[in-house]
This record gives structure tokens, sequence and C-alpha cells, in this order.
């Protein structure tokens, strides 16, 4: 059974445990470095499961996820109120052939994105980080909000990926 939209944003927040939400985002990138330095190309292209994603799809959908959170953030930023579109992951990665993408340029893409939208958040004045758009599913999300989730996003993928890279098989 697919989880709501409300269990989704308690279960990404939820991975945070009080850990600060910027201090995650700026150690991500370093540590999928790490996890995936050492793995082969089948390594990281092999799925868990069936439905599930391998190493390779899971950086692409960060990547194109830093995409998603920058345009989102701009949107709020320059029309607090504004609407935001949801979009579907899996449409996403089949249509962007996240199997086919090469996992090493995920990775410096997201690193990049990841850079640029944390200077950006850094220059925001911290009474701005109220402003909120309109989440299509999930409804208000302030900018505090969105830098959470995408901490607790990051922390979700990491454990998968620890997990796929653990299993060599």
């Amino acid at each position: 059974m697919r989880e709501t939209a409300q269990q989704y944003t308690q279960r990404i927040v939820g991975y945070l445990d009080g850990k600060d939400p910027l201090k995650v985002q700026r150690s991500t990138a370093k540590k999928l470095e790490k996890l995936t330095r050492r793995l082969s190309k089948k390594q990281m292209r092999r799925r868990p499961g069936p439905g599930k994603w391998s190493i390779a799809e899971i950086l692409a959908h960060l990547a194109d996820a830093e995409v998603v959170g920058s345009w989102r953030i701009r949107q709020i930023l320059g029309a607090n109120g504004t609407q935001i579109q949801a979009f579907d992951q899996d449409a996403w990665a089949k249509t962007f052939r996240y199997e086919d993408r090469n996992p090493k340029d995920s990775l410096k893409v997201f690193r990049v994105l990841r850079d640029n939208n944390l200077s950006l958040i850094k220059a925001v004045p911290r009474k701005l980080w109220e402003n909120h758009g309109m989440h299509a599913e999930r409804g208000k999300e302030t900018i505090a909000h969105i830098v959470r989730m995408f901490a607790g996003h990051d922390l979700n993928h990491l454990q998968q990926v620890e997990k796929i890279a653990k299993d060599k098989n």
C-alpha cells in the first residue's frame, strides 16, 4: 500500500531525529562519494529487489531532486504562497532513463547543484524561511520545512545506498 502524502512527510522528517538539516545536506555528497568510491559499475547498477532502485538510479534521482528543490525555493522566495507542482519520481526515472545514467556523473551534478542550493539558502534572511508554497499533494510548505524535507530525503537515500553497497552480490 502506498503511503499518503502526510505519512511520507512524517517518515522523511522523522529521519532527522534532531539533526541539523543544513549539516546533513552539507555532508551528503561526501558520504555518497565514500559509499560508492570502490563499487563497480555492475554493483552500482544492481537493483536490490523488484521495483527497487539501484545506486545509480538513486544518484540520478538525487541530482534531479536538487533541480526540483532549487526551483521550488526560488518560486516561493519570488512569490510567497505560490503553487508548487508535485512530480512523479517514477515517471522521471523512466523518462530520463535513470538506469542508464553514469552514476559518477549523477553524483557530480548532485554535488554542484547541492552546493548552489546551500549557498542560496545561506543567503536567504531567516525571516523569509517562513515564506511558503502550496504543494499540490502536501499542502503548505515553508522554506524551513523544505530544508528539513531535503535533509530527511538525503538520510533516507543514504540508508538505501549504504544497504545496497554492503550487499555486494
